[in-house]
């Protein structure tokens, strides 16, 4: 499967955990929104990109569901 990549922006909460166990929140704002596969999303945020989380795509779809992560293209 190819990536596919949209630009992206955080609305609201969406959860992820760290490598740590640790559970985080990717901050409101623009982001990218990369199809790794059929299961997997990663989401990448930061000034250069430099920050970034693998979210099941369910995840990914109930906060797109939920106006929490909005596609702009």
């Amino acid at each position: 499967m190819v990536a596919t990549t949209h630009n992206a922006r955080i609305t609201g909460p969406v959860p992820y955990a760290t490598p740590d166990g640790k559970n985080r929140t990717i901050p409101v704002g623009p982001c990218l929104v990369e199809q790794m596969d059929e299961r997997l999303v990663d989401i990448i945020w930061g000034k250069n990109g430099e920050r970034s989380a693998a979210l099941p795509l369910e995840q990914v779809e109930a906060a797109k569901d939920s106006g929490r992560l909005v596609l702009l293209d």
